[in-house]
């Protein structure tokens, strides 16, 4: 079964099994995957569209702590600020690549 592990990975590994993220349930939306995670004493949830994503996570004693929690909680007014962020991911994206793009522009030989 192959040599056993060096002490300090045994005792890290056995601590990390508690930590184990785990899908708890997804929420219906149009336009983004919403996925809530369970891990230890927080709890996830995760916004993706086609090119970004977003997290927001929280402890134990917030008051958000199951799937129905979470959905009290991403109301529209929590949808709407997380569509302006992911609006303003894309438009920092896009400027950072304009600017790395207008710097890197290729050189052509000159043809007489």
């Amino acid at each position: 079964m192959g040599q056993p592990l060096p002490p300090i990975v045994q005792k890290y590994s056995t601590q990390l099994t508690p930590l184990t993220k785990r899908i708890i349930g997804y929420l219906e939306h149009p336009n983004l995957k919403i996925t809530v995670f369970k891990m230890a004493n927080k709890l996830s949830v995760k916004f993706e569209n086609s090119l970004y994503e977003q997290t927001y996570k929280f402890r134990d004693g917030q008051g958000v702590e199951t799937l129905e929690d979470v959905t009290t909680l991403v109301d529209e007014a929590f949808l709407a600020g997380v569509q302006t962020q992911l609006v303003a991911m894309h438009r920092l994206n896009q400027e950072a690549l304009g600017r790395r793009s207008s710097t890197e522009e290729e050189e052509f030989e000159q043809i007489i």
